[in-house]
């Protein structure tokens, strides 16, 4: 198969049902059906002359397992033993996780086996009863090749044909000279027989020399030692030297009676700098966010301490609109913090909401008032300044209707809502109060205003209401704020 095939662990594992239970997550049922058609394989590769494979996804590793072959008895042999539980890796296996994710049959015209043989090969996904693809049903046949004696490797896949050689001319590049990666062939003793520019590079800039056509690649090369013992399986092999990374994959090739090596070899430094980078800034921008949120503690901390002192009843209600507020900021970066893979720094508003919600209903000295939530299973994201910008609008509303809303009154309802229309979200804040008499121009509500305007691109309205206040705030969808329905 064109895959990258890797014993499991030493194990004699020769059933559908034993690797299936040990190595994935199907149910009972779905093996019992994998079992089934593991009955009618070896007629298929009889009727058809080719190779069948049944391939399931592990269930912790992003790779897949050989569960089940069968082989024509008459048609020149491919693999010279069992390949069942084995692993099979997408990079050498696209056609197959192609079938897995895609849900539909996928076809490649001139596959490379592991042997170094090229085939084309047919895959069409499994399904089960509830339509999820459980395994892969794989078809394998040899393709023909048109050879010369001029050719200098009679079985190798066109594909891999680096250069076209006339005697007694230099050779004439036609892929490879181009591509960044390092191709490179080495013959029986391990010695190079042909590079392509990046290919003489990588060896010139990491062995010392300019010339090694007599020289073994693993004795200038000692790491690639690992990758030559693996013997005539194709395998790949992830490297990191003197600050250098790269992956080398091998694939054996035959070249009349003789083993020949083909290597890529693609350069990952850049990329893992890159990463390095990319790693330390997110560092240093969650290292701000805390300091953030600890200048804001401590902010809160003065502002309480000052509290302390004789101040009148409006100035009280001041401050403690003004430690709401910073409450409020202060949510958006502790939930960021919470999660520690969240490098895209997104925070759940419906989670926001509730955080600033119960903090303010906690402090209020007012009524005994109830939250009620509803956001219909929507799940909505934002990033921080987004997130900053909502808390606070919903601290404002909170603030005012807990301020007026609840006058001579024991207790109350304060309803939060989100609602999904297309591609725009809806917030309801409402209330079972006194009402509003009239709406008053106040610092809140300009906070409200400008916020929703210019940060949030949307609409503030107040909806007529037989009882109480209801407040709708309406924005778009973007990239900046989106949605995730379960």
């Amino acid at each position: 198969m064109l895959a990258d095939y890797s014993l499991i662990g030493g194990l004699n594992l020769s059933n559908i049902q034993s690797l299936c239970r040990k190595y994935t997550n199907l149910s009972a049922t779905d093996i019992d059906k994998l079992i089934e058609i593991e009955a009618t394989l070896t007629y298929y590769a009889e009727l058809t002359d080719c190779y069948m494979f049944i391939d399931c996804l592990l269930e912790n590793l992003p790779h897949a397992i050989v569960v089940a072959e069968a082989f024509p008895k008459k048609e020149i042999g491919l693999y010279e033993k069992s390949v069942i539980g084995k692993f099979v890796f997408e990079s050498f296996e696209p056609a197959v996780f192609a079938a897995f994710k895609h849900k539909e049959k996928s076809s490649i015209s001139r596959a490379i086996t592991q042997e170094g043989i090229t085939v084309e090969q047919n895959v069409i996904p499994i399904f089960n009863e509830q339509q999820q693809v459980i395994a892969v049903l794989i078809q394998e046949k040899m393709v023909k090749m048109q050879t010369t004696p001029k050719d200098d490797f009679q079985n190798m896949p066109f594909a891999l044909i680096e250069h076209i050689v006339e005697p007694n001319s230099q050779p004439i590049p036609v892929v490879s000279d181009l591509l960044v990666e390092s191709i490179i062939l080495t013959n029986h003793e391990n010695k190079v027989i042909y590079s392509n520019p990046a290919g003489y590079h990588f060896i010139s800039e990491l062995s010392g020399l300019e010339n090694f056509d007599n020289i073994s690649l693993d004795k200038i090369l000692p790491f690639l030692q690992e990758v030559y013992d693996k013997g005539d399986d194709v395998f790949f092999l992830e490297i990191t030297i003197d600050r250098k990374s790269f992956i080398v994959k091998k694939i054996p090739i035959r070249s009349h009676n003789e083993k020949v090596t083909l290597l890529i070899i693609h350069d990952l430094t850049e990329l893992k700098l890159k990463e390095n980078e990319l790693m330390m800034k997110t560092f240093a921008i969650r290292e701000i966010h805390h300091r953030v949120k600890n200048n804001l503690q401590t902010v809160t901390s003065l502002l309480r301490l000052q509290m302390r002192n004789d101040l009148s009843a409006s100035n009280a209600s001041a401050f403690q609109e003004a430690l709401n507020r910073i409450y409020s900021i202060s949510s958006v970066y502790e939930l960021i913090l919470e999660n520690e893979d969240n490098a895209e720094e997104r925070v759940d508003v419906i989670a926001l909401a509730k955080k600033i919600g119960h903090k303010m209903i906690g402090t209020s000295n007012t009524a005994t008032i109830q939250l009620a939530f509803h956001h219909e299973n929507l799940q909505l994201f934002c990033h921080s300044k987004k997130a900053v910008s909502l808390a606070l609008i919903i601290c404002e509303l909170l603030q005012n209707a807990l301020k007026y809303a609840f006058i001579g009154r024991d207790e109350g309802v304060i309803d939060i809502q989100f609602i999904q229309e297309d591609s725009t979200i809806s917030l309801h804040i409402s209330d079972n109060g006194v009402g509003m008499q009239e709406v008053k121009a106040s610092f809140g509500m300009e906070i409200i205003t400008r916020l929703v305007e210019y940060d949030l691109a949307g609409s503030f309205s107040i909806i007529p209401s037989n009882e109480g206040t209801h407040t709708q705030i309406q924005f778009p969808v973007s990239e900046e704020v989106f949605i995730v329905n379960d």
